[in-house]
C-alpha cells in the first residue's frame, strides 16, 4: 500500500505539472465538443488528431488522447438528452429516457446526474486500474513467445466474437489489417515485401493515414448529408440541481454502473458502447417501478452514463499491463506510443513509472475538469451544434490532410487516407466493421515476431503452441470461440435444407 501511495504521488507530481496539466485540459474539451458533435465519436476524434499528438512528449501525447476519450463519453449525453441526438454510439441509451426527461422539463436534473454519476464512475474506476494493471503485469512477464502470441491470437478472436455484426465478417477485416500490417521490410530478414517499387512503404503503412481514412474521412462521408440542428433546449444553471427523490434514485444505478462498466472494459470489444447496453437493461431488471423506463426514469440516465465512462478506465487495464487493445480507441493509443519510441507491456510500470502513474494521475485531475466544464457551461457546448456541416465537414477534411502529411511528409500517406477513407465508407456501407481492420494492422508486427521466435524455439515445430499450458488454455478458448460463432450458421444451413426437403414432399403430394 505504501509503495501505491509512493507512486500515486509520482503520478501527481507529473500530472500537475503546467504542461500536462495543460494537454489533460485541451483534451477534455476537445473530448466534449466530439462527443457533443453527432457522428464523429471518440475513435474518429483521436485518429483525426493523432497527427497533432506526436511533436509532443510521450506523457503529454497520451495524456491528450484520453482526454479526448473519456471526455467524449462526458459530451455525448449533452445532445442525448437535450435533443435526442446521440453525440456518440455509447450515449443511444441515454437518448431514452435523458430527451423523456427534456420534454418533462427536467433537462437540467438529467444532465447533472449524467456529469455526477460520470464523475464518480470515472474516478472509482481509475482506482480499479491503478490496483489491477501492476500485478497483471508481473503475471504478465512470466509469458514466452509462444505465451504472448497465444494472447494476441485471443484477444483477437475475442474481440471479433463480442463485435456487434458476423464473426465471420471481423475476422475477415482482422486478416486484411494483419495482411496490411505484413507491408514493409522483414524485420528478421531484412527483405523488402508487398512494397510494389514504393520506397515510402519501406517502413509499412502507417496507422494515422488508415485510422484517419477509415475513422475521420468515412465518417464525414457517411454524415455529410445531414442536416444541421436547430431546435436546441438549454437548461439555466439554477436548474441543474436534482430532487431529493432523482438523488436517491440515482445512487444505486450509479454504482452498479460503475462495476460492471468497469469490468466489462476490460474484456476485448467496444466496451464503452456494450456496457450502456447492459447496465441499461440491469436496471430495467431491478427497478421496482419498469414501466417508468422509455417515460423519463432517472435510473435510465445514470447507469448507462456511469457505466460507459468507467468502461473507459477498463478498457486501459490490457492496454497498459498488456500490451494488449481491447478495443479500436487502445489500439490506436498504442500507435502513438509506439511512434514516441515506447512499447506498451509488461515492462511498462517498471521501465517507464512517471508515464504510467503520470497517466493515471492525469485521469483523476480530467474527472475534475469534465464536471467542471459539464455543467456550467453546458450551454455554450452545445451551441457548436449551429455550425452548419458545410463549413464544419471541410475544415475537419483540411486538418486530416495535414496532419496526415505532417507525420512523414510523404503524400503517399495522404493517398493511402484517401484510399482507406473511401474504402471505410464502402466497408460501412456493407455492414463490415472497420475497427479489426486497424487492430490486425496494429497487432501484425507483434503477433508475426513472437509467431517466428516461437518456431525459431522450437526448431520449426508448431507442438510447442501445445506443450507450453498457458499457449494451450488461450488457444482453446479462442478455438471455443471460434466453434460457437459457427453454430449459428450450421443452424441456418440446417434449417435451409429441411425447409428444402419440406417443399420437395410437398410437391410430391401436389403431383
Amino acid at each position: 500500500m505504501t509503495e501505491t501511495l509512493h507512486n500515486l504521488y509520482l503520478g501527481f507530481s507529473v500530472a500537475l505539472a503546467p504542461s500536462v496539466l495543460l494537454y489533460a485540459f485541451i483534451g477534455c474539451v476537445v473530448g466534449t465538443l466530439v462527443g457533443v458533435l453527432p457522428g464523429i465519436g471518440p475513435l474518429a476524434g483521436i485518429s483525426l488528431l493523432l497527427p497533432a499528438s506526436f511533436g509532443l512528449d510521450a506523457t503529454s501525447a497520451i495524456v491528450l488522447l484520453a482526454g479526448i476519450y473519456y471526455g467524449a463519453m462526458y459530451g455525448g449525453s449533452t445532445t442525448s438528452i437535450l435533443m435526442r441526438i446521440p453525440g456518440e454510439a455509447a450515449s443511444v441509451m441515454t437518448c431514452i429516457d435523458g430527451y423523456e426527461m427534456t420534454r418533462k422539463g427536467r433537462a437540467g436534473p438529467a444532465l447533472a446526474i449524467a456529469a455526477i454519476g460520470s464523475y464518480i464512475a470515472g474516478t472509482v474506476s481509475v482506482v480499479g486500474l491503478m490496483l489491477l494493471a501492476p500485478p497483471l503485469a508481473n503475471f504478465a512477464l512470466r509469458f514466452g513467445p509462444p505465451e504472448y502470441f497465444a494472447l494476441l491470437m485471443l484477444g483477437l478472436l475475442v474481440l471479433a466474437y463480442m463485435s456487434g455484426g458476423s464473426m465471420l465478417k471481423s475476422l475477415a477485416m482482422a486478416a486484411l489489417g494483419l495482411l496490411l500490417g505484413m507491408i514493409g521490410i522483414d524485420p528478421m530478414t531484412g527483405f523488402f515485401r508487398f512494397s510494389y517499387g514504393l520506397v515510402e512503404l519501406g517502413d509499412g503503412i502507417g496507422v494515422v493515414p488508415v485510422a484517419v481514412g477509415l475513422f475521420g474521412l468515412s465518417e464525414i462521408l457517411l454524415t455529410a448529408g445531414q442536416p444541421t440542428a436547430t431546435e436546441i433546449k438549454k437548461p439555466r444553471l439554477k436548474d441543474l440541481l436534482p430532487s431529493r427523490e432523482e438523488w436517491r434514485d440515482s445512487i444505486w444505478p450509479i454504482g452498479r454502473g460503475t462495476v460492471l462498466g468497469f469490468f466489462i472494459g476490460i474484456i476485448p470489444g467496444s466496451a464503452h458502447i456494450i456496457s450502456s447496453f447492459v447496465s441499461y437493461a440491469v436496471e430495467k431488471r431491478l427497478s421496482k417501478h419498469p414501466e417508468r423506463f422509455g417515460h423519463g426514469a432517472i435510473e435510465g440516465v445514470a447507469g448507462p452514463e456511469s457505466a460507459n465512462n468507467s468502461a473507459t478506465s477498463g478498457a486501459f487495464v490490457p492496454m497498459l499491463a498488456l500490451g494488449i487493445p481491447s478495443g479500436p480507441i487502445p489500439a490506436v493509443m498504442i500507435a502513438a506510443m509506439m511512434v514516441h519510441g515506447i512499447s506498451p507491456g509488461p515492462l511498462l510500470i517498471s521501465q517507464q513509472p512517471e508515464l504510467f502513474w503520470g497517466f493515471i494521475a492525469s485521469m483523476y485531475v480530467g474527472n475534475v475538469v469534465l464536471l467542471i466544464l459539464n455543467l456550467p457551461l453546458v450551454g455554450i457546448f452545445v451551441n457548436v451544434l449551429r455550425v452548419p456541416y458545410p463549413l464544419l465537414y471541410p475544415a475537419i477534411l483540411v486538418f486530416c490532410v495535414l496532419g496526415v502529411y505532417a507525420v512523414n511528409g510523404s503524400a503517399v500517406d495522404i493517398g493511402i487516407m484517401t484510399a482507406t477513407g473511401a474504402l471505410g465508407y464502402l466497408l460501412r456501407k456493407f455492414d463490415f466493421e472497420t475497427a479489426p481492420v486497424v487492430l490486425g494492422l496494429i497487432l501484425a508486427p507483434m503477433m508475426e515476431m513472437s509467431f517466428r521466435q516461437s518456431l525459431a524455439m522450437s526448431s520449426g515445430s508448431y507442438a510447442i503452441f501445445v506443450n507450453r499450458p498457458i499457449a494451450l488454455v488461450m488457444l482453446t478458448v479462442g478455438l471455443a470461440l471460434l466453434l460457437l460463432s459457427i453454430v449459428p450458421f450450421l443452424i441456418k444451413t440446417m434449417d435451409w435444407r429441411q425447409r428444402l426437403g419440406l417443399e420437395a414432399g410437398q410437391e410430391k403430394e401436389t403431383l
